[in-house]
């Protein structure tokens, strides 16, 4: 029997890699993932604080545009005050929606990687020509505002159509931040060349722990914490990538912030020993020490 495949990576085990040293001699990089998001009134996908209605759900839209008009002002303090590093994972609507927010991770020097236009959608259910005019429409309004175009991608909701990295690949992207493989980089293959896939982590993240399984915020804060102090020591022998993945209309909440900022203290306080960087860094000297052409096996 042969199973449906994917085509896009080999199976190699974290066992048998060529040794990758991060800058400084560093063997644990580490970086935030931060969800700035916005959505649709009345109509479309979002996260739930309790079972929603019919539109418009003015319950949930509103607990979500917390994030942006509170929570992630807060959670800018917190970061400026730890001198952590970000990167932003946004939807090209909040340029639109909210510029203040975006003008302030960006006065911070913060990286944008793209994530669609709206997390009221999902790219898997676009046709192949809905969803390469999707990440165009994204990526140019990030080079607008930015300077730049972004270097990474998150689709919203992790949706992904067979093609999804062929047309990231297309449009210029390094790396995509939509598979959670694996605790290192890992080479991925399109129809336009090799793509980087970063991982990108469903455990250390707010939305699965803490609206999926109901975690608390203390619960979620020793994850972080549990998560890093072994990948520290795993990362001994072997580099490492740990993300923490954020939202701020989740842990942006008063209560769970406290939470959160002692778990990012603990990382914060260990910094001499390893690497906090943005996610584009990660990828950058992936692709500069381990280019696709080595592959993945020693």
């Amino acid at each position: 029997m042969t199973l449906p495949g994917h085509g896009r990576y080999d199976y190699v085990p974290i066992t048998r890699r060529p040794d990758i040293v991060w800058p400084g001699g560093k063997r644990l990089a580490v970086y935030v993932g931060l969800n700035l998001e916005h959505f649709a009134f009345g109509e479309g996908l979002g996260a739930e604080l309790a079972p929603g209605g019919p539109p418009p759900d003015v319950l949930n839209y509103a607990w979500r545009d917390y994030g942006n008009r509170v929570g992630a002002w807060r959670m800018l303090e917190m970061f400026d005050a730890l001198s952590f590093p970000v990167t932003v994972l946004a939807n090209s609507a909040m340029y639109g929606y909210a510029p203040e927010l975006m003008a302030a991770f960006r006065a911070r020097g913060d990286e944008v990687a793209g994530h669609g236009r709206t997390n009221s959608e999902r790219q898997s259910t676009m046709s192949e020509a809905e969803e390469r005019a999707m990440i165009a429409e994204a990526t140019d309004t990030i080079r607008t505002a930015e300077g730049m175009a972004p270097k990474g991608w998150l689709s919203p909701w992790i949706a992904e159509s067979a093609v999804t990295p062929d047309l990231l690949a297309e449009a210029g992207y390094r790396y995509t931040l939509n598979w959670c493989m694996d605790d290192q980089p890992v080479w991925m293959t399109t129809r336009a060349g090799p793509l980087l896939s970063l991982p990108y982590p469903q455990e250390v993240n707010d939305i699965p722990a803490i609206v999926a399984r109901k975690d608390s915020a203390s619960d979620f804060a020793d994850m972080i914490v549990d998560t890093f102090d072994e990948m520290l020591e795993q990362s001994a022998q072997q580099s490492l990538v740990m993300g923490i993945a954020l939202h701020p209309y989740i842990v942006g909440q008063p209560f769970r912030l406290r939470h959160l900022r002692r778990a990012l203290t603990r990382i914060a306080s260990a910094r001499d020993g390893i690497w906090l960087a943005r996610a584009g860094d990660i990828a950058g000297h992936w692709i500069e020490t381990m280019p696709a052409d080595r592959g993945q096996s020693s």
